[in-house]
C-alpha cells in the first residue's frame, strides 16, 4: 500500500430529531492509504453511512478534521472533490431518460470535458467494470448488479484516487456479490483507495482491513480470517 491519502481525526457528527439529538459519529479517527481496500462493518444506524458521507466530503463533521492528501477537506472545492474522490451514487437517472453512456459521460461533461473525450472515457470505465455491453441501455433496463457497476463506473469517470461506496453489495445475491467484491479488490490493486461499508462479514474477506462501527464509534480491527462465516446450506452427513 502507498502513502496515506485520506485521514479523519477526532470526527464527530450529530443530527437533530425533533427535540432529541442523535449522535451518528463520536470521535472517529482513521486513515486510508493509496491502493488500500478498507471496509467499515456495522449494523443499521451504526454510523457507517454517515462516516462514508463525511469521508467523501458529502457532509461536513461537527467536530474534527478530514484531510485529503494532507489538506483539510473543507478547503477543497466541490469540483476538486469530484475529481479526487469518486462517491458511488446508486441512484441513476430517470428510467426513461438518458442511456447508460450518457449517464456516465455527464459526470465529465459538467466538468468541461469535451463530448468526444467524455464518450471515450465512459466507454473505458464501462469496460473496466465489465459493462461495455450496456452503453445503449436505459437505467430502467438494468438489474441490481448492473446498476451498482454502472454507478461505480460513473464514480470512476473522473479518475479519482479514492472511491467511496456505501454498501455496494446490499441486495445482491451470491452470484453477483462475489464478482463485485473482486472488482473492488482489483481497483485497489490498481492503486485506487477504496473505502466501503458493509453489513455482512463476508463482504470484507478480501479487504486489507476491516473496522467495526457501532453507536458512532469505531472499534478494533476485524481480521478476515476470524470473520463469522455462515454456510450456504447445512452440512450433510454420510
Amino acid at each position: 500500500m502507498g502513502m496515506t491519502l485520506l485521514e479523519l481525526e477526532g470526527v464527530s457528527k450529530s443530527y437533530r430529531r425533533g427535540s432529541r439529538e442523535q449522535v451518528a459519529l463520536c470521535d472517529v479517527s482513521l486513515s486510508v492509504s493509496a491502493g488500500e481496500l478498507l471496509v467499515i462493518w456495522g449494523r443499521r444506524r451504526s454510523g457507517r453511512s454517515t462516516l462514508l458521507r463525511v469521508a467523501a466530503g458529502a457532509e461536513r463533521p461537527d467536530a474534527g478534521v478530514v484531510c485529503l492528501e494532507g489538506r483539510d477537506l473543507a478547503e477543497h472545492s466541490i469540483a476538486r472533490l469530484g475529481e479526487t474522490i469518486g462517491y458511488v451514487q446508486k441512484t441513476l437517472g430517470s428510467p426513461e431518460g438518458e442511456t447508460v453512456l450518457e449517464q456516465v459521460a455527464m459526470a465529465l461533461l459538467v466538468r468541461g470535458v469535451s463530448p468526444s473525450r467524455s464518450r471515450a472515457r465512459t466507454r473505458a470505465v464501462l469496460e473496466r467494470v465489465e459493462c461495455a455491453d450496456l452503453v445503449n441501455a436505459r437505467p430502467g433496463d438494468l438489474d441490481s448488479a448492473e446498476r451498482i457497476r454502472v454507478a461505480i463506473a460513473r464514480a470512476l469517470a473522473s479518475e479519482p484516487r479514492l472511491l467511496v461506496a456505501d454498501e455496494p453489495t446490499v441486495g445482491l445475491d451470491l452470484c453477483d456479490r462475489d464478482p463485485l467484491l473482486r472488482l473492488l479488490r482489483s481497483l485497489a490493486d490498481d492503486g485506487i483507495a477504496v473505502l466501503m461499508s458493509a453489513g455482512e462479514s463476508t463482504a470484507f474477506l478480501d479487504a486489507d482491513r476491516a473496522l467495526a462501527i457501532s453507536n458512532g464509534r469505531l472499534h478494533g480491527e476485524l481480521q478476515p480470517e476470524s470473520a463469522q462465516i455462515f454456510p450456504l446450506r447445512a452440512a450433510t452427513s454420510g
